[in-house]
């Protein structure tokens, strides 16, 4: 598991936040189906909403890992575009209310692969958002690089439900990033649409525990720091997912 620590200043402990990248804070699925169109591969029909890609692109398990590995590996990986309005409220949290990011991504044990997924998140979001990012293999599971933050209380957004919901077992406050593929999934934690809803429970517009927060009101919640301060050492991480 390859980590990079971007900078070793202190940070206040209540002002950590975990992220995943594709489908978080990059749109990997998107710049993935470009790729595949100029492989000569198209989306089946009715297959938008199925997180298997082999669903999606109609061929085998086996290929399809290889095709997803080949692209986390080429120079398309370095030229993700952002996740709907991640840049902005990324650079809002991080500027305005002082909030560092952990990147915990699930891409490549190829050193290139790493560096251009380091410069993609420099070039989107800035020099000093990223104070760590973690890559590990592709697909692999993130228990590992999750066990340091066991118990902190820090926030972990993710679009895959099963890591969403190994962090909320973990004593994480997880959040999940909907899409196609996980808009149906029941999760006794909020699921988001947006950066935007993220960036109202961060700042505690609305609270933490409402599952949906569409369409609700402003509402004055008091901020607990203590419960950040048990335990965030960063890991690095991956992701297909």
């Amino acid at each position: 598991m390859k980590n990079e620590n971007l900078s070793n200043r202190q940070h206040d402990p209540c002002k950590l936040i975990l992220v995943d990248c594709d489908g978080v804070i990059c749109d990997w699925e998107w710049a993935f189906d470009v790729w595949m169109q100029e492989h000569g591969f198209v989306q089946a029909a009715n297959s938008k909403l199925s997180y298997d890609m082999s669903i999606r692109y109609n061929t085998t398990q086996e290929q399809i890992i290889k095709l997803i590995r080949i692209f986390n590996e080429s120079a398309a990986i370095g030229f993700l575009p952002a996740l709907r309005d991640a840049v902005y409220y990324i650079k809002r949290l991080h500027e305005e209310h002082g909030y560092v990011f952990h990147c915990i991504t699930s891409l490549s044990m190829n050193i290139n692969a790493q560096r251009l997924r380091k410069m993609n998140l420099r070039k989107l979001f800035g020099a000093t958002v990223f104070e760590k990012i973690v890559c590990l293999d592709t697909g692999a599971d993130k228990s590992e690089a999750l066990a340091e933050y066991t118990n902190s209380n820090c926030y972990w957004f993710e679009d895959k439900t099963e890591n969403a919901d190994l962090g909320h077992a973990m004593g994480l406050r997880s959040i999940l990033m909907e899409h196609g593929h996980n808009m149906d999934h029941e999760c006794p934690y909020p699921k988001v649409k947006n950066w935007r809803e993220i960036y109202e429970i961060i700042t505690q517009r609305v609270t933490y525990g409402q599952k949906s927060i569409h369409n609700v009101g402003n509402t004055s919640v008091k901020h607990d720091c203590t419960r950040h301060r048990n335990n965030h050492n960063a890991v690095d991480i991956q992701y297909w997912c």
